[in-house]
């Protein structure tokens, strides 16, 4: 017993506990990838649902990101004399960090809450503990299908985000700080390779996967109340945008240490 209290009563016990949950649903969930049955009618549904409530406002977003970029980088290689390498910049920056990480905010900040907020009302009405009275597996049944769609969508908007953020690139550049449209895409062609654009997608495919994680496990676990439900959102959203960062910076590492820049 002194041992037990002992370790309640450890700092930073409860935040592990937590993350090991959070990690053994993730397996679950990964595990109930290539499991049958598979809900395909929910997959189809959550997938619409979450681009209906993120597609336009991420479209919004990324018009002024990619001109803010841009614009940036271009003043800033300016300065350095370096004109003919600012489409380059600006692109690569918008495509492998820029776009996945407007995508995945977006992602989780609306279609994430969303998610945590369904789950979590069912939780709280009792229904997840139905289920798996009746030998329901809520996993299979609530949080794989919606897990495949925010992962889906993050890759489809991903490509959306890099589209926009490119041409708005342009279009400021070109437009606002005089540059000329044949450097602009000479020196993207020059630089930029195919696994820049993997990278972005594939980030985008992790960032989805965490954001529905993060939610599922928040709304299978709200706090006590009837403010319960409204705190595990916040807190999904929180976790999950702290996560990416951190994923994000692991992943840019790994690929500028596996894939060699081009021309080196």
């Amino acid at each position: 017993m002194s041992g037990q209290a002992t370790a309640a009563k450890f700092p930073g016990v409860g935040m592990l506990r937590e993350t090991g949950r959070l990690f053994a649903l993730g397996l679950d969930v990964t595990r109930g990838f290539f499991q049958r049955p598979f809900q395909i009618r929910e997959f189809i549904q959550q997938a619409w649902f979450i681009a209906s409530v993120t597609i336009l406002p991420t479209a919004l977003v990324a018009i002024p990101f990619g001109a803010l970029v841009a614009l940036q980088l271009g003043s800033l290689i300016t300065q350095l004399g370096a004109q003919s390498f600012i489409g380059a910049a600006s692109v690569l920056a918008i495509i492998q960090q820029a776009s996945p990480i407007v995508t995945a905010l977006l992602v989780a900040g609306a279609g994430g809450s969303a998610v945590c907020a369904d789950i979590g009302a069912r939780t709280i009405r009792e229904e997840i503990d139905a289920m798996e009275v009746l030998g329901v597996s809520a996993v299979q049944r609530l949080i794989v299908p919606r897990v495949l769609a925010m992962m889906l969508v993050a890759v489809l908007l991903n490509g959306v985000v890099s589209v926009i953020g490119v041409l708005g690139g342009y279009f400021f550049n070109v437009v606002l700080q005089g540059g000329t449209p044949g450097a602009y895409l000479a020196s993207f062609s020059a630089l930029a390779q195919l696994p820049d654009l993997w990278v972005s997608e594939l980030k985008a495919l992790i960032f989805g996967f965490i954001a529905g994680i993060v939610a599922a496990y928040r709304g299978l676990n709200p706090p006590p109340g009837p403010k319960g439900v409204g705190d595990a959102v916040n807190q999904s959203v929180v976790i999950t945008f702290l996560l990416l960062f951190f994923v994000n910076g692991i992943l840019t590492l790994l690929y500028l240490q596996i894939v060699p820049a081009k021309g080196s």
